[in-house]
């Protein structure tokens, strides 16, 4: 495995449940605009978070209720219903009586009801005995938890949490686990590589919300899982790391491939932790699952001796699986960050991430709409809302056209929900610029950075709890006409000029291989809008950036860590959430190669992705800061980058796939119809001139 040099940002887009802090109040901010009484969202709209719904049956596909939007709420038919706005009217937001329980990560169990009255017996016939009914037997007392294995535990805690899947490369070192998860009822995919099985519990993470677990052995096996560790970890993305270790006699010795897991490979998780003994499973397991899906979520590690995992914990021994309510968003804080979007003149929103997994874009859209505020999208978390939608100017960092970083930069406020201002959304951290005045919205926002000035408001909240209360509190408001009439014209203008830049060159392409951007443009044109596209790193990737447009919720899989080798695994396990849908993973044929003999998987779990292949027959990115450093003389620009050719769709076939060479842009659309209507995968292979670079540097 490898990391693509030019993308090792650190990008790492938050989520899950909310919570909200106290937050300076915005001296300047006029009352006259919005009114101070205003409070939260019902309780009752807020829906219990995906990771905590009712367990699905071994082996059955995840419900597509627990996807983010695609199915349940889809984002272009949303139009809600906005207060009639009166000429020159003060913006002024009608108080709401505010709920008073708090807002639980859980739904509560049921009180039980009063017990009914006994109904009247009909009339007995003469000399019958009357007969009264029964009394309901108690309940009876539940069963304390039985005594089981260490490995057993520990798939039984992860089951309780919402792990359906775990991926793997088996080892000795872990065995007692294995036999654990299955009997767990949690499906065991194996891999052909370690890297892979991660990069597919990644992925699973990040299309659902819920946790997939990646298991590995000792050392070599936790190395090759490091990679999707990184990922998870910048994506923000729920995550159970589970590796074996030696034998506890043994630690210390430098026995066979032992290493210090939790200290080296746990470094790049949330957590890590490694129990010496059967009575600290237990704790260990809890706080790793909080860890895990608690604030912020992320990966996490847990390195499990061999010895230790047929151990048999006492009868009694409970899981841990307590996580504490998000808090919420306070009044006032709402109040004051609408307020400050409100009484601007260009604001936009920078949505992350978070929205996503807080299940959340129909209420940004919802907001967006009811303020008239553009949205832009964090690097590759382009699926936030439609791309159709006129309030939509782009996706931030790599492949943007100028237009959408000059937007950001013009933002006389800027609201930043769910996202962590990563190095590539944020153009090398210099949006916010010093002086911009912005607000953050995050379930852990972003701590003290250098050359990051505060934010004027800070609101530690879930997504969703935000957006709700905001939807509610305008919904029952009057909004100044005359200044989302003017934001109106201006979102107009910006819509038209992002347009423009992304629109594809239609000029007939004639020399050797595909046009990139016309491939793409034909992906989208044969694509269902509930397809799901997963990328690799790369150049190509650009073209996916600027030219593909986003219909539906929960349809975008990147690794915001530049990792290669991601797409065609996080596509395997998309498609094994959604049977029923379209998968395609895009890569280059770099980042492709990494992880190919996955394919085998694929058509042994009968995962029918499609996989899109640009083929230039080299490092492509790393070729071209080679060429910049050299400044375009070719001086020292070809070290280690130039590959030389494989036959990809050969190497399909081996494997029981379908291959298919593409050499023209003919060629392409015809080739793509019968890929998304086969019966197995399939590689579709792009001859790429090698001078296309980027959408702004091609071969004219």
């Amino acid at each position: 495995m490898t990391t693509e040099r030019d993308a090792d940002d650190l990008t790492s887009e938050t989520d899950g449940p909310g919570s909200a802090t106290e937050m300076p109040t915005d001296s300047t901010a006029s009352d006259a605009q919005v009114d101070a009484t205003q409070v939260d969202e019902p309780t009752s709209e807020v829906q219990p978070d995906a990771i905590g719904a009712e367990p699905n049956e071994p082996g059955e596909p995840i419900a597509a209720a627990a996807e983010p939007d695609a199915e349940a709420e889809p984002v272009a038919e949303v139009k809600p219903d906005v207060p009639e706005s009166e000429p020159n009217a003060e913006a002024k937001l009608d108080a709401v009586p505010a709920p008073s329980e708090p807002l639980e990560a859980e739904a509560e169990p049921e009180t039980e009801p009063p017990p009914a009255e006994p109904a009247e017996a009909p009339d007995a016939p003469p000399g019958a005995e009357s007969s009264v009914a029964a009394p309901a037997e108690p309940a009876p007392e539940p069963l304390p938890a039985p005594a089981r294995t260490v490995g057993r535990f520990v798939a039984d805690a992860l089951r309780a949490v919402g792990v359906r899947y775990a991926f793997t490369v088996p080892g000795e070192s872990f065995l007692g686990l294995l036999e654990g998860l299955d009997a767990a009822g949690i499906r065991v995919v194996a891999t052909r590589h370690e890297g892979a099985a991660a990069f597919m519990a990644e992925a699973h993470g990040q299309l659902t919300g819920r946790p997939a677990a990646a298991v590995g052995t000792r050392a070599v096996g936790a190395a090759n899982l490091a990679i999707g560790i990184h990922t998870a970890r910048q994506d923000s993305t729920p995550m159970f790391v589970l590796v074996g270790q030696v034998e506890r006699a043994l630690l210390g010795r430098e026995a066979f491939q032992e290493a210090d897991q939790a200290a080296t490979f746990g470094g790049l998780a949330a957590f890590a932790a490694e129990p010496r003994s059967a009575a600290e499973v237990p704790a260990a397991v809890g706080d790793a699952i909080r860890a895990a899906l608690v604030g912020r979520p992320g990966p996490v590690l847990l390195s499990l001796p061999e010895d230790l995992l047929d151990e048999v914990l006492p009868e009694g021994t409970e899981l841990d699986t307590v996580r504490p309510a998000p808090p919420r968003p306070e009044p006032d804080d709402v109040r004051a960050v609408l307020q400050f979007v409100a009484t601007a003149r260009r604001p936009v929103i920078l949505a992350g991430g978070g929205v996503l997994r807080a299940r959340t874009s129909t209420d940004l859209l919802k907001l967006a709409e009811l303020l008239d505020v553009p949205v832009i999208a964090g690097w590759r978390r382009g699926d936030v809302i439609s791309n159709d939608h006129p309030l939509y100017l782009g996706m931030a960092g790599y492949g943007a056209p100028r237009v959408v970083r000059e937007r950001l930069e013009a933002a006389d406020a800027l609201l930043v929900i769910g996202s962590r201002l990563s190095e590539i959304t944020s153009y090398g951290y210099v949006v916010p610029a010093g002086g911009q005045r912005w607000a953050q919205v995050d379930i852990e926002p972003i701590a003290a950075r250098p050359g990051l000035e505060p934010p004027a408001f800070t609101v530690r909240a879930d997504a969703r709890a935000f957006l709700r209360a905001a939807v509610s509190r305008l919904e029952a408001a009057v909004i100044d006409a005359a200044g989302v009439d003017a934001r109106r014209a201006v979102n107009a203008e910006d819509r038209a000029a992002w347009e423009a830049a992304t629109a594809v060159d239609e000029a007939a392409w004639d020399g050797p291989g595909v046009h990139p951007g016309h491939a793409i443009a034909t992906l989208r044109r044969l694509l269902p809008d509930d397809a799901i596209v997963a990328t690799d790193a790369g150049n190509f990737g650009l073209w996916l950036a600027r030219h593909f447009r986003f219909r539906k919720p929960g349809t975008f899989l990147g690794p915001t860590s530049g990792a290669m080798g991601y797409g065609l695994p996080a596509a395997i396990a998309a498609a094994l959430v959604h049977r029923d849908r379209a998968v395609v993973a895009v890569a280059g044929d770099g980042g492709f190669a990494m992880t190919m003999a996955e394919l085998e998987t694929a058509v042994r779990e009968k995962a029918r992705v499609v996989a899109i292949v640009f083929d230039n027959e080299r490092y492509g990115t790393i070729r071209m800061h080679q060429d910049r450093r050299g400044g375009g003389d070719g001086a020292g620009s070809s070290i280690a980058t130039d590959l030389g050719p494989v036959d990809f769709t050969a190497i399909a076939r081996a494997v029981g796939a379908r291959g298919t060479r593409v050499e023209t842009d003919a060629a392409f659309e015809p080739a793509l119809r019968q890929a998304l209507v086969a019966d197995r995968p399939t590689v579709l292979q792009l001859v790429l001139d090698r001078r296309w670079v980027s959408p702004d540097l091609t071969p004219s």
